[in-house]
């Protein structure tokens, strides 16, 4: 496609490392865990008894009516605080945002699980029934309530779209924004995430698949440990992240400070396995070799790779032989981490909040850490630079980040430093 170039010209975020872009960043540069038991629920009986979970947030705090953020979802409520914070570093303000040529794209991969968990408690609920469910309930629930709320809030009247692709949502909800602008039919747009699925009936889903980690109750901080011979699968986080992405020279107009450059973006599907990636990483390595080409750079170009690393013993073998696929020998001279050993698995908001790390550690030549990886599986090939325990000083002038999710969804973002 004839490209319009596209930058990063502010950022927002609601992690369980913290509730903006700074204190979540410097938690990460640290190699904090915002793992821990939770507290969203009585947890007592299940297997699984850890999350990482948003702490201390309000919508209050960032000025929006108290009786607004009651007929939010949680899910929305992050977003909602995401999206000002990132607008507002952008240098808009909830009028001016809406002015331009504008659109925000939403990925979500579960929903509003706490609404539909409300609502089932009084339908099934012999003493209520259906006629005491909750009125909101049918809103609340639906995915794209949370995109639908934030146009209401800046006026968007150009695209709102919420996207779907389990947890590939995020990337690919950036990959979608991106095209949009580089497309013409948006100036600027909200590429972005959210997730709040620590609820019993998550919980309990993920636990029956097997695929939630149950063997560090008690040292919650230590459970997620991507490419680790001890990982014993991922830990739910909730949250939100959001990106603005803008047309180079609309920020340029308006005098915006300019953060990055996503340079490409690439999809691909496994067509494979409803829960598991192509074990040869064939797949994955696919959407990687698309972004790159259409970034037009070589896979030699790339010093950070951000690994959706979820520590289950399926991803990190396969995501290791997509890596290699990909770059070839590169691959063992590129720094490779996750992230998720931090801030846990934020489904639908992963893949916004790992493109956004991968910006600051553009802006500070700094890759981030993989936390926990005290012997790597080595057997199963995972012997690449994986960052363990600390994050280092390096030079990073292009970063990948990428996303698989359930279904076989493979998405892949690059982000360059802006020249």
């Amino acid at each position: 496609m004839s490209q319009r170039r596209v930058v990063i010209t502010g950022m927002g975020a609601i992690t369980p490392l913290g509730n903006d872009v700074a204190k979540t960043w410097a938690n990460v540069r640290e190699g904090k865990s915002g793992v821990g038991k939770i507290t969203l629920f009585d947890a007592t009986g299940y297997p699984v008894q850890i999350a990482a979970e948003v702490k201390e947030f309000s919508l209050e705090q960032y000025g929006v009516d108290r009786k607004l953020a009651r007929k939010m979802a949680r899910f929305t409520k992050f977003l909602t605080g995401a999206c000002i914070q990132a607008v507002r570093d952008a240098g808009y303000d909830n009028e001016s945002f809406g002015k331009d040529n504008s659109g925000i794209v939403t990925g979500i991969g579960i929903g509003g699980f706490d609404a539909l968990e409300d609502g089932f408690k009084k339908y099934f609920d012999p003493r209520f029934g259906v006629n005491r469910i909750p009125p909101l309930t049918a809103p609340l629930m639906l995915e794209n309530e949370a995109a639908a709320n934030v146009s209401m809030m800046f006026g968007i009247h150009g695209p709102v779209w919420t996207l779907s692709t389990a947890c590939a949502s995020g990337t690919d909800s950036l990959g979608l924004a991106f095209d949009m602008i580089r497309s013409g039919r948006v100036d600027v747009c909200l590429g972005s995430g959210t997730e709040a699925a620590v609820t019993g009936f998550s919980i309990g889903c993920f636990q029956q698949l097997q695929a939630l980690v149950s063997a560090f109750n008690d040292t919650p901080e230590k459970a997620c440990r991507p490419f680790d011979k001890n990982r014993a699968g991922f830990v739910m986080a909730e949250g939100a992240a959001v990106l603005v992405l803008e047309e180079l020279e609309h920020a340029k107009k308006r005098g915006a400070k300019i953060y990055a450059e996503l340079a490409g973006y690439g999809s691909s599907s496994d067509a494979y396995h409803i829960t598991a990636p192509t074990p040869d990483g064939s797949g994955g390595a696919l959407c990687i070799e698309r972004a790159l080409a259409d970034a037009g750079i070589s896979g030699n170009a790339v010093h950070y790779y951000n690994a959706h690393g979820t520590s289950t013993q399926a991803n990190d073998v396969a995501e290791t032989k997509m890596i290699k696929s990909a770059f070839g020998d590169h691959a063992y001279k590129m720094k490779v981490s996750s992230t998720k050993s931090m801030t846990g698995h934020m489904i639908g908001a992963a893949g916004v909040i790992e493109a956004l790390f991968c910006v600051k550690a553009i802006q500070e030549n700094f890759a981030p850490p993989t936390i926990n990886l005290d012997e790597p599986d080595i057997e199963n090939g995972c012997d690449l630079d994986y960052v363990p325990h600390k994050g280092v000083e390096t030079h990073i002038d292009v970063a990948a980040s990428v996303s698989l999710g359930f279904g076989g969804h493979n998405g892949c973002v690059i982000i360059k430093r802006y020249e």
